[in-house]
């Protein structure tokens, strides 16, 4: 990519394309050469790629933080474009655009895929493959994305296997991507994962009660596991430990009092 301004303009320039430049074109023109070109008429084909280049543009630029060229992005999304052009059906009464932009996206991951450093076993990269094919091949019937359980009877597999394998796939995204922004501040993928479980009121917890237990006879301790982590009954424990069952309940008391005036 090429980025150069004067007074006047920006000119910003991918594959020996000026942005600034691109046409965009109407709905009905856009209809009229489709129709051409599947007729086989390779001028409306040509008219029809220059007229939705500002359409790969704008998907390529939500892949700009990848650290691929954008030179490279862009091509391989003018590829995703032409199949989509040559798959596109007219009579299903869909706009182009709805239909091109998942074809463009799903080139460019499949690009980023096969060049991504991360490692993913050969059964499950064939699995995410078979349920690529069959996505791209559902999503040129019906003219939309197929849902997870379309895709999965499509392969003869099961929907958790197909998560599994495009999940397996997927681009890894930075803890520190923006998700929303406005003005100065910037909410990232890492503001909204939270552990409800490791948070450090629950630590604060478990070394307060370790010190509450700390202080308990060996005999309050056997009761409280038997009790609270076995789960036996006070007749259980009474038989256990060989008390009556009456001493195990004042003895039960007293130790979860002790613990509650601990903590």
């Amino acid at each position: 990519m090429i980025i150069g301004a004067d007074s006047v303009q920006l000119k910003v320039e991918i594959c020996g394309v000026n942005t600034s430049e691109l046409i965009v074109l109407k709905n009905e023109r856009t209809m009229e050469l489709l129709k051409k070109s599947q007729e086989g008429d390779g001028k409306a084909r040509e008219e029809l790629i220059r007229g939705n280049l500002r359409l790969v543009l704008s998907v390529v630029q939500r892949f700009s933080n990848r650290g691929e060229p954008m030179d490279d992005l862009f091509q391989v999304g003018c590829i995703g474009l032409i199949k989509a052009i040559d798959h596109f059906d007219l009579s299903q009464g869909v706009r182009f655009s709805t239909y091109a932009v998942p074809m463009i996206i799903g080139e460019i991951r499949r690009y980023l895929r096969d060049n991504s450093a991360i490692r993913v076993s050969r059964s499950m990269r064939d699995n995410a493959y078979r349920a690529l094919t069959a996505k791209e091949r559902l999503t040129n019937e019906k003219q939309r994305e197929p849902t997870v359980e379309e895709i999965a009877k499509e392969i003869g597999m099961k929907k958790e296997d197909v998560v599994f394998a495009l999940d397996a796939i997927s681009d890894p995204i930075s803890l520190y991507e923006p998700v929303f922004q406005d003005g100065n501040e910037t909410v990232c993928v890492m503001d909204q994962v939270k552990d409800n479980q490791c948070t450090d009121e629950s630590w604060l917890d478990r070394i307060l009660m370790r010190q509450a237990v700390k202080d308990l006879s060996d005999r309050e301790k056997r009761i409280l596991a038997l009790r609270f982590y076995e789960g036996k009954t006070q007749m259980d424990v009474a038989k256990e430990v060989g008390i009556s069952q009456a001493q195990v309940s004042r003895l039960e008391k007293g130790v979860l009092n002790k613990i509650k005036k601990n903590l």
